[in-house]
């Protein structure tokens, strides 16, 4: 019989607090527990897995719309080459956002360069006060 377990011993294995847990449920990230008598809900050892998973996509810097559209691939693939294939594409999305921005940055330096110099030069022919 698969061990199921209470929210207490499902965050106790995960590393994730309860209100973590209730956020995934509803954002669909993890199924709801299932509920048996006295309203209690019990996991599968499945939902220890997705939380391990999910805590490894977002250490990569995947936000959670983005570990959203690749976790159940993870569960799905068991060679694990289309979820990588589609973290790879994430990671190289934002790596070329970055760059885009380093390039923004680069531009706004020069250009603060330039406007630092104008100045500095300004006040060396302006007249003392």
């Amino acid at each position: 019989m698969a061990q199921r377990m209470r929210i207490g011993e499902l965050t106790r294995r995960s590393g994730v607090t309860q209100r973590t847990v209730r956020y995934y449920e509803s954002i669909g990230l993890i199924a709801a527990g299932q509920r048996e008598g006295g309203g209690q809900h019990y996991y599968g050892e499945e939902t220890v897995a997705r939380l391990n998973k999910i805590d490894q996509l977002k250490q990569l810097g995947l936000s959670l719309d983005e570990v959203s559209g690749v976790i159940d691939l993870y569960f799905l693939d068991p060679s694990g080459r289309r979820p990588k294939r589609k973290v790879l594409a994430i990671l190289q999305r934002h790596l070329a956002d970055i760059d885009d921005r380093l390039d923004s940055l680069e531009s706004l330096r020069a250009e603060l360069k330039v406007n630092i110099e104008k100045f500095e030069d300004w006040l060396k022919v302006a007249p003392r006060d």
